[in-house]
C-alpha cells in the first residue's frame, strides 16, 4: 500500500484504503476500473467482464447502479458514485423498492427517473421488476389502464412498426399506440435492435412505447391479460 502524504491527498482529493478501493482523482486506475466492476456485478447492475476497461457495458451499469442508489445519472465513475459503490450501504439494481405514492392493489409501476417497472399483485407483493427504456416526451406521467384504445387491440404478439421491426408481446396502456413490448427484433433475423444490457438507463430512447426484456414482456402480457392499472411516475 502506498502512503500519501497530506499534501499529496490534498492535492489528489483521494483517500486511500485499500487496493482498489481508493476514491479516484480524474481518472480511474485499471485496479480500480476492476474493483468497481467486481461490485456492479456483485449488486446485480451486470457491468460485463471484469478487464479494467470502461466501455458502454461498464458505463449503464453504473447508470443503473446510480438510479438505484438516487444519484445523478451521468454513468461516471467519479467520486461520488465510486464512493457510495464500495460502502457497504451500497443498494442492488436489481432489486428495488416500489416508489412510494405509486398507490395500491394489483398494478403495473414504472418510473420514468429510475427506468424501471414493478408488477405488484393484489397483496402488494412485487411479482416482477425490471429495466426499461422509454421516452418521457411522448408519455406523461400518470395512471392508465391496459386494453384496447383507439379502436386498436390491447394486446398484439407480433406487432410491428409498418417497416422491418417486430415488437414481440404488445401491450397496450395508453392512447394511441403507446404499449409495453420486448426490445424490438429485426424480422430479418429476429436479433434485437440492442442489447439487454440497455434497459434501465437513457442510452436509448424508445418512439414513445416502454421497452423490456424478452423474459419481462412475456410475464407483462400475462400479467395485464384483462384490465390493469398502470401509474406511471417520473
Amino acid at each position: 500500500m502506498r502512503i500519501l502524504s497530506k499534501l499529496g491527498i490534498a492535492a489528489a482529493a483521494v483517500t486511500l484504503v485499500a487496493a482498489g478501493t481508493a476514491l479516484p482523482a480524474d481518472a480511474l486506475t485499471v485496479t480500480q476500473a476492476k474493483a468497481a466492476q467486481t461490485r456492479l456485478n456483485k449488486l446485480g447492475c451486470t457491468a460485463g467482464p471484469v478487464d479494467g476497461k470502461i466501455g458502454t457495458m461498464t458505463k449503464a451499469a453504473t447508470v443503473r447502479f446510480q438510479s438505484a442508489n438516487v444519484l445523478s445519472q451521468s454513468g461516471a465513475l467519479n467520486s461520488t458514485t465510486y464512493s457510495r459503490l464500495m460502502a457497504a450501504t451500497a443498494k442492488r439494481c436489481d432489486v428495488r423498492s416500489v416508489p412510494r405514492r405509486s398507490g395500491s392493489g394489483r398494478r403495473i409501476v414504472l418510473s420514468q427517473t429510475q427506468n424501471w417497472v414493478w408488477l405488484i399483485d393484489a397483496r402488494g407483493k412485487v411479482v416482477r421488476q425490471g429495466g426499461i427504456i422509454d421516452n418521457p416526451s411522448y408519455l406523461r406521467a400518470g395512471n392508465y389502464t391496459s386494453g384496447g384504445k383507439c379502436g386498436r387491440a390491447a394486446r398484439i404478439r407480433k406487432n410491428t412498426d409498418g417497416a422491418s421491426l417486430y415488437l414481440n408481446n404488445f401491450v397496450r396502456f395508453a392512447p394511441c399506440g403507446i404499449g409495453f413490448h420486448q426490445i424490438p427484433t429485426y424480422k430479418s433475423n429476429g436479433k434485437q435492435i440492442h442489447a439487454d444490457y440497455l434497459l434501465g438507463t437513457n442510452y436509448k430512447a424508445s418512439h414513445g412505447c416502454i421497452r423490456v426484456s424478452a423474459s419481462m414482456s412475456a410475464a407483462i402480457w400475462t400479467f395485464a391479460a384483462g384490465a390493469t392499472h398502470v401509474v406511471v411516475m417520473r
